[in-house]
């Protein structure tokens, strides 16, 4: 049975090591929602095309731009003066918060539109592949380390 795509995020961004691996996918310019979206619908065997790889990013793209991207930078921002500054070390934690509330709803926009797509009747193509290249280097230990935790969350799911 296959999770919503928030709950599949949370679970596998607790494995070890994907969240240092999304954090690296977001250093180099990687979208982490969109990272979550293609390993969940790996997992759900969804055939990956170029379309529904263009319709997850344009989705994307916007809320990103507008909304996440402005509370992260300004989390990031505050970091060195919120470690003097337990009032500003507050707002900052507020300002985490908004930025993970904001990601949630990028995932939950990026799993309406996905709602309708079947899983394919044989084996699918790596979604991960769609966001980046195999032959590319950028990215390459990021989508390693998720494709192992994928698979151990696959296998505890199954009972493996």
């Amino acid at each position: 049975m296959h999770t919503d795509l928030w709950n599949f995020a949370l679970n596998l961004y607790a494995r070890p090591g994907v969240e240092a691996a999304c954090l690296q996918w977001q250093d180099q310019g990687g979208d982490v929602c969109l990272l979550l979206c293609a390993a969940w619908l790996n997992t759900r065997g969804i055939a990956p095309t170029e379309q529904r790889m263009q319709a997850l990013r344009e989705r994307a793209a916007a809320w990103q731009l507008g909304v996440i991207t402005p509370l992260r930078n300004l989390r990031q921002q505050w970091r060195t003066a919120a470690s003097q500054d337990p009032q500003l070390a507050h707002l900052r934690e507020q300002v985490k918060g908004l930025e993970l509330n904001a990601e949630r709803i990028l995932l939950e926009r990026l799993q309406e539109i996905c709602d309708d797509w079947l899983a394919a009747s044989e084996p699918a193509a790596d979604w991960l592949n769609y966001l980046t290249p195999e032959g590319t280097s950028a990215h390459h230990d990021a989508r390693h380390t998720l494709r192992v935790a994928m698979q151990s969350t696959q296998e505890a799911e199954d009972g493996v």
